[in-house]
């Protein structure tokens, strides 16, 4: 078969189940609804109760997990293959950690200052994410030449614990409501409380995309090494450069909107290669489809499973991430 007819069947497959998953999933809840009464325009908005359950309480929930779904499964398919550590993940390299501090911050010091119908902490979130972005890089390329990804790797790390450490320290400091409200916020929730959010989320998703869109060709290349790429006409360095920065501020504004969900961009990759092969021209699109309908569905099951009770979806996707990173660790033992 082709790539590109292999293309297209794999994309028609998961688009079709991604978008299956989207219409239905905003039907399911405590109180069920009919799709066709939620789009009767017949019906005046006031007295269709369907119709503001759909459009208002649950779509722009099921949006935004589609959408960073699919952003974080994204981030770990580039962020994997630049690193040729089939273990990375969009958290890896301290963005997430960043985000969460720049949100504990703003929770901690009640700013209301908000833009566009965007909270703060959102805002300030996405701020956190950008500053520990400048600091990894600029460890990473200090030696100029090029980046390096076992110093990109290992400023990560140490960024996360260092920011772990003063989200912690600033949580000890804040009274009891804030530190429930930073807690919920860390646990990841799609609660995002209307389409502001997600809006102002987009742009910065939609450009990140547009780069992942070119790197593909150089990803494959990079994962046989930066010699082999050189050789085969890759530009390793600026590769590894917009790799770096697209994964980074999707992962940044993915998180900014539903918090540090954890395992969608180490889970989803691994599946969808299991089921498509490893040439990412075929895994980036797929794993892009798939992380959307998979975080939707288990936003579903933390809506679900004890309701009227609203489970974090992060401890969702960690009940289900943890076991499969065990897994995946055995596995390359």
């Amino acid at each position: 078969m082709s790539l590109r007819r292999r293309l297209l069947t794999v994309v028609g497959i998961f688009g079709a189940g991604a978008l299956a998953v989207l219409l239905w999933a905003p039907t399911v809840g405590s109180t069920p609804i009919s799709l066709a009464r939620a789009f009767d325009t017949a019906q005046p908005w006031a007295d269709n109760v369907d119709a503001q359950i759909f459009f208002v309480a649950r779509l722009p929930r099921v949006l935004a997990g589609a959408l960073i779904g699919a952003t974080l499964a994204a981030a770990g398919v580039v962020l994997q293959a630049l690193m040729r550590n089939p273990l990375a993940t969009p958290f890896t390299l301290g963005v997430s950690a960043g985000a969460a501090l720049g949100a504990m911050l703003a929770i901690a010091l009640r700013l209301d200052v908000g833009a566009l119908g965007v909270s703060s902490v959102p805002i300030a979130s996405f701020l956190g994410s950008l500053a520990a972005i400048a600091i990894v890089y600029g460890l990473a390329s200090s030696q100029k030449r090029g980046l390096s990804t076992n110093v990109l790797l290992l400023a990560g790390v140490t960024l996360n614990s260092f920011f772990s450490a003063l989200i912690l320290f600033v949580q000890y400091l804040a009274d009891f409501a804030e530190s429930f409200r930073a807690v919920r916020w860390l646990m990841g929730d799609l609660d995002v409380g209307g389409y502001g959010p997600i809006v102002a989320a987009t742009p910065f998703i939609v450009a990140a995309f547009v780069v992942f869109a070119m790197l593909p060709r150089a990803l494959n290349l990079l994962t046989m090494g930066e010699d082999m790429a050189a050789t085969r006409g890759v530009e390793v360095a600026r590769t590894q450069r917009w790799a770096f920065f697209s994964a980074s501020l999707a992962t940044g504004a993915a998180v900014s909107l539903g918090g540090p969900v954890g395992f969608i961009g180490i889970v989803v990759p691994h599946l969808v290669r299991l089921m498509v092969g490893s040439d990412h021209r075929v895994v980036l699109p797929a794993a892009t489809l798939f992380g959307a309908a998979f975080l939707v569905l288990c936003d579903l099951v933390a809506r679900t499973a004890m309701a009227p009770i609203e489970i974090p979806v992060g401890i969702i996707t960690a009940l289900i991430g943890g076991p499969f990173f065990l897994w995946l660790l055995v596995r390359q033992a």
